[in-house]
């Protein structure tokens, strides 16, 4: 199990190089992002967690690619390299600023299953990140309101959920909405290494 973590703590692990752990790296590993933006500071404050973000790895051997699938704000679902994190963050030539950590389940998941989640992910391509679902997620944090609506965006953790989900994987809410720090703290979830 993953314990609960704060940024100091994040900052403390051992980086290690991308290309020493890239062979390793399987289709549903999932990867965690604290950032140092203002918008992840929000989610951050919101969900009194390290993490802002989460998504999961999908790996094609044919092509030789690592990409993660996440919910991205202002773009929606989409697909992107890893390497675009570590080394070209939002075309600026400069890495994601913050830290990244991969982790897995511990349990052994069958690659049908594995391949539900992912062909779930990538079916849901292109459908617009949920802006104002961090706000209603305030708004009920506040109010201790559940959800009410059931759309086609989603938040990142929304995504990685609805995806295992579709797998037969369940994350534990411990709220009316699922934070990148519930899926961290699951028993079943396995640190693996940090890469920034």
């Amino acid at each position: 199990m993953a314990e609960a973590i704060t940024k100091k703590q994040i900052k403390q692990l051992p980086i290690v190089p991308y290309e020493k752990i890239r062979e390793r790296l399987q289709t549903g590993d999932i990867f965690f992002s604290s950032g140092s933006y203002t918008f992840s500071g929000i989610i951050q404050r919101l969900t009194k967690s390290a993490w802002s973000h989460v998504a999961i790895v999908y790996k094609d051997p044919e092509l030789g690619r690592i990409l993660i699938l996440e919910a991205e704000p202002r773009i929606g679902i989409r697909l992107i390299p890893i390497s675009k994190y570590l080394h070209d963050y939002k075309g600026t030539s400069r890495p994601y600023k913050g830290q990244i950590v991969m982790a897995k389940l511990n349990i052994k998941l069958e690659h049908e299953k594995i391949k539900k989640a992912i062909s779930f992910g990538l079916d849901e391509l292109t459908r617009p990140y949920d802006n104002w679902e961090i706000v209603r997620i305030m708004t009920r944090i506040l109010f201790r309101i559940g959800k009410r609506e059931k759309n086609k965006s989603y938040i990142c953790s929304e995504l990685v959920k609805s995806a295992f989900d579709k797998a037969g994987v369940g994350f534990h809410m411990k709220d009316t909405y699922i934070s990148p720090q519930e899926i961290w703290t699951d028993k079943r979830i396995e640190p693996l290494f940090r890469l920034l």
